[in-house]
């Protein structure tokens, strides 16, 4: 009843006598009061539903934080028998899931290309090196990556650390790719405290960036490892834990140069050679930053809904410190030390835990894994080359992944005795590539450095003496060779000769994949790239104008770049003006 009808009602009363007037006002404010009461329990019952509502119940998507680690070796974990001590990383994989049979590519910017899109090299044009920093090239930008579809499923999306994926214009900077923040270096290594990067003499420049611009009034000349962890430690502590996140910690250790600070080389006195002493101080230095965002992320209550994925890049460059045995080569090479890295991941959520898993897993598996673990979609014309894992790392089932393609690089220095021949007519042995097709392993053309150099080698105190190393002179004029992966993981028995049928099949599946293959991305140096034009900072050169020139200037056919590359090599290139 409104207070209105309460008055008519009264005073229509008190018109026919059936009450005075002292009686009419006690009715009236005894009828009134008890509306009032009713009318704000309605109200305050209002209120408490809406607040209960509007409180943000925590979401069912996982936090997921992937951390990139640059160079580290296969041996150089603890739990793969290392000297060095990383008690954190093993902690943390025991009661995870380690894998065990995990791929990446041999160097920085295919890795992490195929990790932002979940597409083999020869599918985004860059199958040939790394993203050079003053090449007017990076990660294409028609590819979706995986931080704009987590984005997309209502993920807040941050990278912390070192991009390598491009930076020649303003579309390719991490900001345009899908990160609502960005914090690191954009080339592929620099100096840990200074932050400066030299790619020749006289192009020099400083690389740490907030966003698009330079960093300078957050540089306080710490160490990158202490100063990325510090910088994701925030992200988690001014972050809303209800709210799905999503973290790239991609740290530059332990890339060269060999720098660390001195407390951790302490621990290290034992070993004589001064590269391995660094390289290992730098590992524990590393360790220690996992551990301390590891604590983060259970202080500030991420950790019971989080899924922690843990990655090399590539191999270990055994000149630099880093040890990949028993597997053999290194970094920048298709043998199995160049390729196959350490990985785990750590979660809560995890069916079976403290598991070694010996699935078949490719770093282009993790963008749809994430995004489906993510509750994001995948759209069938993006035609990834990666699968979805999740069951087979956490409950332990066979993975769906039946091959890889380690890569077909058409540029890479040719193999002087490959021939179509070889290839029994079905392929070019002069030409690098790697496949994998479930136990076998095929590589043509010139693979890489090829030793296995076991641990005495670090005995020494230059690491340019390789008496300890195990030579392979009958490589020499090989152009193809086939191991049984499985039963052979350290590549010592070349079955190539022996089963000829199946050295057919896979160059028939080579041929295959190489007619889905783009045309490679591999632009000469720009001049304009100089920091020195751009206030001694790394950073994008190209204007509005020059993003409007066609992108067919980024390829080049294979007749192009033998010109190109003679060119350079007899100093007929000049200075642009």
């Amino acid at each position: 009843m409104t207070c209105s009808g309460v008055i008519l009602r009264c005073e229509k009363s008190a018109m026919r006598g059936r009450m005075g007037r002292s009686t009419f006002l006690l009715t009236l404010l005894t009828t009134f009061s008890g509306i009032v009461n009713s009318t704000y329990g309605t109200w305050k019952s209002s209120i408490h539903s809406n607040r209960v509502n509007n409180v943000e119940k925590p979401s069912s998507q996982p936090h997921i934080v992937f951390i990139m680690v640059d160079d580290q070796g296969f041996r150089d974990v603890g739990y793969h028998g290392s000297e060095i001590k990383t008690p954190t990383l093993d902690r943390l994989a025991a009661a995870g899931v380690k894998l065990e049979n995990y791929y990446v590519q041999p160097l920085c910017s295919p890795s992490r290309s195929q990790l932002m899109t979940g597409r083999y090299q020869i599918h985004t044009g860059l199958q040939h090196s790394i993203i050079r920093p003053s090449q007017p090239n990076c990660l294409p930008l028609e590819n979706i990556t995986l931080p704009q579809k987590l984005k997309n499923a209502g993920y807040s999306t941050h990278m912390v650390g070192k991009w390598h994926l491009g930076f020649y214009k303003r579309g390719c900077m991490p900001t345009q790719r899908g990160f609502d923040t960005f914090f690191g270096s954009l080339l592929g290594s620099g100096d840990y405290y200074s932050h400066y990067k030299c790619d020749s003499p006289g192009m020099c420049g400083y690389d740490l960036h907030e966003g698009e611009e330079a960093a300078w009034e957050q540089d306080h000349g710490i160490y990158s490892t202490i100063m990325y962890t510090q910088k994701a430690i925030n992200i988690l502590a001014s972050h809303n834990p209800k709210r799905p996140i999503f973290l790239y910690l991609a740290y530059q250790a332990v890339h060269s140069p060999l720098q660390v600070p001195a407390r951790y080389l302490e621990r290290y006195k034992s070993i004589p050679n001064l590269h391995r002493r660094k390289y290992a101080a730098m590992v524990s230095c590393l360790d220690e930053a996992v551990r301390n965002l590891t604590l983060a992320l259970k202080q500030y209550g991420y950790y019971d809904n989080m899924v922690m994925v843990y990655s090399s890049d590539n191999g270990g460059q055994p000149m630099a410190g880093g040890s990949n045995w028993p597997l053999r080569g290194s970094k920048g090479t298709y043998w199995e030390g160049g390729i196959r890295a350490v990985g785990f991941v750590h979660s809560p959520l995890l069916v079976k835990k403290g598991t070694r898993s010996r699935a078949l897993i490719h770093i282009t598996d993790w963008y749809p894994t994430l995004v489906m673990l993510g509750e994001g979609t995948l759209d069938e014309n993006q035609n990834l080359d990666g699968y979805d894992v999740w069951e087979a790392i956490s409950e332990g089932r066979r993975s769906p992944r039946l091959d890889i393609l380690h890569n077909i690089d058409p540029v890479y220095t040719k193999a002087k005795n490959g021939s179509w021949k070889a290839g029994y007519g079905i392929w070019n042995t002069a030409i690098q590539a790697a496949l994998r097709v479930g136990d076998w392993k095929l590589l043509t053309g010139v693979p890489g450095y090829s030793d296995w150099i076991p641990p005495q080698t670090f005995s020494k105190l230059l690491l340019a003496n390789r008496w300890h190393n195990e030579r392979v002179n009958w490589d020499r004029g090989k152009s193809i060779w086939l191991f049984n992966i499985t039963a052979d993981p350290y590549e010592r028995v070349d079955l190539s000769r022996r089963y000829p049928h199946v050295v057919k099949k896979m160059l028939i599946r080579l041929l295959r994949y190489n007619k889905t293959a783009v045309p490679c991305r591999y632009p000469p140096k720009d001049y304009r790239s100089n920091p020195q034009y751009n206030g001694g900072v790394w950073g994008p050169w190209y204007t509005n104008d020059d993003e409007d020139e066609d992108d067919n200037l980024l390829s080049y056919d294979l007749e192009q770049m033998k010109s190109w590359k003679k060119a350079k090599r007899r100093g007929k290139f000049k200075r642009k003006t």
